[in-house]
């Protein structure tokens, strides 16, 4: 079988980067006094940095907390692999990727409920493609490295197609919707928010999600130096307030709402849609989760995208 080169993986992730960076991250003091967290536009961070609830359940322990923006799950990897962030917040198959290349680089420290609907294949309202299997030899749109990269890998075994068979275009998610738009592809594979504001504001249609493919779920990873650590006891405050912000949610939907739309920039209309979609509850980081992180890292294997399966066990822990 090919092998693969440490710079293969880098460029299929996404990242610049290397193992030295891991090794640095241990020149921290014992004790931080500012968590830096990494999240995105879409996931249980988000919702939790507008709840305000982690900074209130830090700061007996003298412990601040710096919020960071990533466009995907890649990108943030990155981001706590050059040591600029503690914490993020990724889709499934990110840190499948990132552990294949880096075994002891990061943790698993928490996981939410599965949101199948919160990610899926678009296509233009009056496309031919009815299916999947329809997909052969089209050109499609996605962020590399991401969870759609998994989501469309799979749908299309499913659909009997190879991957060389279809003409995949790698574009981050602005790109991707301006080249679906402008019909330089056929399909765009994407995730939430971006899923529900092509629905709500283009000629978009929604060709399959992740129902019956992946479950969607949404990881909290830690670099392992910051795992190693856990100054203040974090992870089992974070997970406090992450179950707290279930019920916060629910107490000032509308407030969220509106706050969210403004700093993406995207319509109420579409940011509703698109939390409803999103499992806030928190789920255990149980054996089946850990199968199902299993089963997706055999599936990167097979296809080539990295260049062995990891024990995915083996980084789990407790949150």
């Amino acid at each position: 079988m090919k092998r693969y080169s440490r710079r293969t993986i880098l460029a299929g992730l996404g990242m610049a980067l290397s193992s030295p960076v891991w090794a640095a991250r241990g020149a921290h003091a014992a004790q931080d006094t500012t968590i830096r967290i990494g999240y995105q536009q879409y996931g249980t961070l988000v919702v939790l940095r507008h709840s305000g609830l982690l900074e209130r359940a830090l700061a007996p322990a003298g412990i601040r907390v710096r919020w960071s923006e990533f466009i995907a799950g890649p990108q943030l990897l990155q981001a706590l692999a050059a040591d600029a962030i503690d914490i993020g917040e990724t889709g499934n198959a990110p840190p499948v990727m990132a552990q294949a290349a880096w075994p002891d680089g990061l943790a698993y420290i928490g996981c939410s409920a599965p949101a199948p609907h919160g990610e899926g294949v678009l296509v233009p309202a009056s496309s031919p493609i009815q299916a999947a299997a329809d997909l052969k030899g089209r050109r499609i749109a996605l962020n590399r490295g991401s969870n759609v990269h998994y989501l469309l890998l799979a749908l299309l075994q499913r659909a009997g197609i190879a991957w060389t068979d279809i003409h995949p275009v790698y574009l981050p998610p602005a790109a991707g919707r301006a080249a679906f738009e402008t019909g330089q592809v056929d399909a765009w594979a994407i995730w939430d928010p971006y899923l529900s504001a092509a629905l709500m504001d283009t000629q978009a249609r929604l060709l399959v999600d992740a129902q019956g493919v992946t479950t969607n779920r949404q990881f909290l990873i830690a670099s392992r130096p910051f795992a190693d650590r856990n100054p203040g006891n974090v992870f089992t405050l974070l997970a406090q307030a992450r179950q707290d912000c279930v019920q916060w949610a629910a107490d000032h939907a509308d407030t969220l709402t509106t706050d969210i739309a403004a700093s993406t920039g995207l319509s109420r209309p579409v940011i509703t849609r698109a939390l409803a979609q999103l499992a806030l509850r928190p789920a255990p980081l149980d054996q089946a989760v850990v199968t199902e992180q299993q089963e997706i890292a055999a599936t990167l294997f097979h296809a080539r995208l990295i260049p062995g399966v990891p024990d995915i066990r083996a980084i789990v822990r407790g949150a």
